[in-house]
């Protein structure tokens, strides 16, 4: 006898197998297909670097004109004029200027003529704030391949017009411009830190930044609660299934999550109904097999004692009806080995049958044909009602026919010797009805349900004892259920006051 432990702990581990991590492939599959599109944004970053060369490239027409210009009001203007001047546009335009004469020697500084318009910051001395924006933009400038424009120093520009792009020392954009002034040879250079051109990119990616950011947490979130929303369930169902497949706990309960109307309710719905369906499946081959054993239990009990008495018996009419007996439970043995077999196998050829189309009225025609010949009618006359034009389905001919023989054999048994017998064959919408009726002694209400038990067998009076195996309608409702069908037994309309049985099919 196995440890109950052991095995306990055996079951838990196999169910562990089966679980779903919350961090398994599902939630970073949901996660990943979230992030993408934000790893899309994230990417625009870099094209802030076009931003900012179009801002350069303003920058720079706007300061070799404001050069030109200066350089013409130079020119020509006294010494005292030119240094007035200078001082006066350093300190408005918030740039510096220098005249040089035209060996190169510096001749007048705004910055020294004046109090300086700008200064550079010292990267040492700024926040920390700062020396990450500085570290961003660098990062940034690396990624995108931009090039690095040389330190700042105190040179002098050389020919014509020309524009220069020098780096302060925080990083920041220093445009120098170069313009000659009048035909002395004599030049001006002017000098203007953007310092805005960076705040303006630095500002731009900064929101940019924030909006991915808070996009981005709550992308996550939703992602997280979306794959708990779906994985959650499915860890419930795959546990749920497994222990139903282990067999350990018979009434293991399957959630249905009614309260869901998605795809996951729909599923836990149908594993559930698929679940019912198997223990009631189980539930009839165990049954089906009690009666079984039942049902061939007491002819094999006959026969056994017939043929243990036979050898002791001399007088021959009474050895001659041992052998009767014997041989009647002989036929009704293989009669009920056959019925037994044709009805554990109905299921399992219907599932892999094709469906043809089918005209009901001449079904029930042939199969009437068929027992008149054989004089199976008992005398009995068969009277068939129907319009060929309307009583077509989609089923398979052989088990159509097993329907239609086995709804005449019962009634041809319970109806008198030379009765009535009506096949009334119709159509009711999308449906087609073949309706057998008898003269017989009618079904009470109470019992219609029960004749359609498996080894119910209710014995027409008079008629000798084991010549149905009672699964005859069983099998016929079996496989009108296959053909999304049905078959009952219904109130008498055709007048005979006996049985009227009802197949119900869909019209094709």
């Amino acid at each position: 006898m196995a440890d109950p432990v052991s095995e306990d702990t055996l079951q838990a581990s196999r169910l562990e197998r089966f679980a779903i991590p919350f961090g398994g492939s599902l939630t970073r599959r949901i996660l990943t297909v979230n992030l993408i599109p934000l790893l899309v944004l994230a990417g625009s970053l870099f094209f802030l670097d076009s931003y900012r060369r179009q801002l350069l490239d303003e920058r720079y027409k706007l300061a070799r004109i404001e050069a030109q210009i200066t350089a013409e009001a130079l020119a020509g203007a006294t010494m005292e004029r030119q240094e007035a001047l200078l001082s006066q546009i350093g300190r408005e335009q918030s740039m510096r200027l220098r005249l040089y004469d035209a060996s190169g020697t510096l001749i007048a500084d705004s910055f020294e003529l004046d109090e300086p318009s700008f200064t550079f910051d010292d990267p040492v001395a700024e926040p920390f704030l700062e020396d990450l924006a500085r570290w961003t933009d660098n990062a940034v400038n690396v990624a995108v391949g931009a090039p690095s424009p040389p330190a700042y120093v105190r040179v002098r520009q050389q020919g014509l017009s020309q524009i220069e792009l020098r780096r302060a020392p925080d990083g920041t954009p220093v445009i120098n411009a170069a313009a000659p002034i009048g035909l002395n040879g004599a030049s001006l250079l002017t000098t203007r830190n953007a310092v805005d051109i960076t705040a303006a990119v630095r500002s731009a990616r900064s929101s940019l930044m924030t909006i991915i950011l808070l996009a981005l947490a709550l992308s996550t979130i939703l992602s997280l609660y979306l794959a708990t929303t779906i994985i959650e369930p499915l860890r419930r169902l795959v546990q749920a299934a497994s222990r139903v497949r282990l067999g350990r706990d018979r009434e293991v309960e399957v959630p249905r999550m009614d309260e869901r109307a998605d795809e996951i309710g729909l599923l836990a719905r149908a594993v559930s109904d698929m679940t019912a369906t198997l223990r009631h499946r189980i539930d009839a081959v165990e049954s089906f097999a009690a009666d079984v054993a039942h049902e061939i239990k007491n002819p094999l009990a006959s026969l056994r004692s017939a043929t243990e008495t036979l050898p002791k018996v001399d007088d021959p009419d009474l050895r001659s009806q041992l052998v009767d007996v014997a041989a009647h439970d002989v036929r009704r043995i293989d009669r009920l080995v056959t019925e037994i077999s044709e009805a554990s196998r109905i299921d399992a050829e219907l599932s892999r049958a094709t469906f043809k189309k089918v005209d009901l009225c001449s079904l029930f025609s042939n199969v009437v044909a068929r027992k008149l010949e054989r004089g199976e009618t008992r005398s009995c006359s068969v009277e068939i009602a129907c319009n060929t034009a309307l009583g077509e389905v989609m089923g398979v001919p052989v088990r159509l026919e097993r329907i239609a023989e086995n709804l005449l054999d019962n009634a041809v048994s319970f109806s008198p010797e030379g009765g009535r017998i009506i096949v009334t064959i119709a159509r009711n919408g999308t449906r087609v009805t073949a309706t057998v009726c008898d003269e017989g002694p009618g079904i009470p209400e109470g019992e219609r349900e029960k004749v359609f038990r498996r080894f119910h067998s209710h014995r027409p009076e008079g008629e000798e004892y084991g010549n149905h195996s009672g699964l005859g309608l069983a099998i016929g409702r079996t496989i009108a259920e296959a053909h999304s069908g049905s078959l009952t037994v219904e109130d008498d309309v055709s007048g005979l006051g006996g049985a009227c049985l009802v197949l119900e099919l869909p019209a094709a």
